[in-house]
């Protein structure tokens, strides 16, 4: 089949730069960018406008606009593709009024005794408040008021035994995952809870594996669009639960 080619203006992707964090997928509109084999590649020529909506998503510089024969866009197929994944990758809505979204603050439970399937060492919760999702914390919540903030990201409590002992004490947290969910929401989500509360000092705590690294970035940019300067600082934890930096 012969291809319909014309020169223009279409995405170039450096996968020497690239480490397949996912950041950029979901600032594509037409879906034309997934990650595959741990890199960002072009689905397909067409899908892609060229207008480079994605390149200040990238936190490593790998995405880049060049003007080459391609295919023409078309946005049709682009549209057809979109819904496509959409639909793949819908999430559940969250209901009006769910338990999940009620503020609750309360105090760390206090254990007499350990089950004893579980070790002395695992402590006890030092969580003080719910909800943690980030979206569903309320931007005014008045567990983040004057709070010293942990953003974890969602795999950490599981894969890093110490969690609550040594990162969550005298912390407020937020978690999320910047992958799986719908990045520029959850960037406005966070940007707002900057606005409006008054939070001391961030702490992030991630993983190693490359997709993590979206939630760095995505503290950046809504610390830049909040037009706030809090201190911040980061944790890094391998799969195998050891803090790495």
């Amino acid at each position: 089949m012969t291809r319909n080619l014309t020169m223009r203006k279409i995405i170039k992707i450096d996968e020497e730069k690239c480490n397949g964090c996912g950041v950029c997928i979901p600032s594509c509109a037409e879906g034309a960018l997934q990650i595959i084999d741990g890199k960002a590649k072009l689905v397909k020529e067409q899908y892609c406008d060229g207008l480079g909506v994605c390149l200040g998503r990238c936190p490593r510089g790998a995405l880049t606009v060049e003007e080459r024969e391609a295919e023409a866009f078309d946005e049709e197929a682009a549209l057809d593709h979109q819904q496509s994944v959409k639909r793949e990758k819908e999430q559940e809505p969250l209901a009006c009024g769910c338990p999940a979204s009620t503020v609750s603050i309360f105090e760390p439970v206090r254990r007499q005794k350990e089950p004893a399937v579980v070790p002395d060492s695992a402590g006890q919760s030092s969580l003080s408040h719910w909800p943690v999702k980030l979206q569903l914390v309320p931007p005014a919540a008045p567990f983040l008021q004057g709070a010293e903030l942990l953003l974890a990201a969602d795999c950490v409590p599981f894969a890093y035994g110490g969690f609550h002992r040594n990162l969550l004490t005298a912390h407020a947290l937020i978690t999320g995952c910047p992958k799986l969910s719908d990045y520029d929401a959850h960037l406005n989500k966070l940007t707002e809870i900057l606005k409006q509360s008054d939070i001391k000092s961030i702490t992030v705590v991630r993983m190693t594996v490359p997709c993590c690294s979206g939630l760095v970035h995505m503290l950046k940019q809504a610390l830049q669009m909040s037009g706030k300067d809090i201190p911040w600082s980061e944790i890094v934890v391998d799969p195998r639960g050891e803090i790495v930096s």
